[in-house]
């Protein structure tokens, strides 16, 4: 086991077919831009791959991508939008995993989750991994954070929920033993210089400092008012 894994996130690739979310089209990226990503991986014990939001493009662009390069990866959903223009429909998710693909959840409907009320946070946590649950047959426990939005007391419900591991967007390595693991998103500018930076998991005792102090203020804020 590597003692860090670098852990990426792609949102959508290619032309979006669906109306993106304000700020979203800042983490769509151009199919070449994705190849260019996945070939710098090949070979890479150290890195995880993981997918966001349930877009379309997951199967139609990075599926067929990854199995050329025998890479897996692992696929975080929205429940409750499973079937809408532009995104995963359920026959989706069962052809993910069947291609050897690992499904996760993305909670129901890309809420804030410092923000959602208790039945709200319930349905994100706890519904939306049933749900995904029934669609593959076996349970769903590990999740990705909408937006990398968390404090303590989403940490606690997460937990209570019965979530094994859960994702963030803190950016930076992680240890593969963490509950939380952090992750870095792949963006509309990104180049090979990008890519080479990023996976050389090397970003600077300043930079690294940043991520340390911004997680610990996550981990131990309170809720949103």
């Amino acid at each position: 086991m590597p003692a860090k894994v670098i852990n990426l996130t792609v949102h959508g690739i290619g032309k979006p077919p669906r109306d993106l979310e304000p700020g979203e089209d800042g983490t769509w990226v151009t199919v070449e831009q994705f190849e260019q990503v996945m070939d710098a991986v090949i070979g890479r014990p150290d890195v995880h791959i993981t997918f966001d939001d349930g877009n379309s493009s997951d199967i139609e662009i990075a599926l067929p991508r990854l199995l050329e390069r025998g890479l897996t990866a692992e696929f975080f959903v929205l429940a409750g939008l499973l079937g809408e223009p532009g995104r995963l429909d359920r026959a989706d998710v069962r052809e993910l995993e069947a291609a050897g693909m690992r499904i996760g959840s993305h909670g129901w409907s890309h809420r804030d989750w410092r923000r959602v009320n208790f039945p709200q946070a319930v349905e994100e946590m706890v519904t939306a991994p049933r749900v995904l649950a029934e669609v593959i047959g076996h349970p769903v426990t590990r999740v990705a954070v909408p937006f990398g939005s968390y404090d303590r007391l989403v940490l606690g419900r997460l937990r209570y929920a019965g979530a094994s591991l859960v994702y963030t967007s803190d950016g930076g390595a992680a240890r593969p033993e963490s509950w939380m693991q952090a992750r870095t998103s792949l963006r509309h500018d990104i180049d090979p210089s990008w890519t080479a930076d990023v996976l050389a998991g090397q970003p600077g005792l300043r930079r690294e400092a940043r991520r340390f102090a911004a997680g610990l203020v996550k981990r131990t804020r309170g809720p949103a008012r």
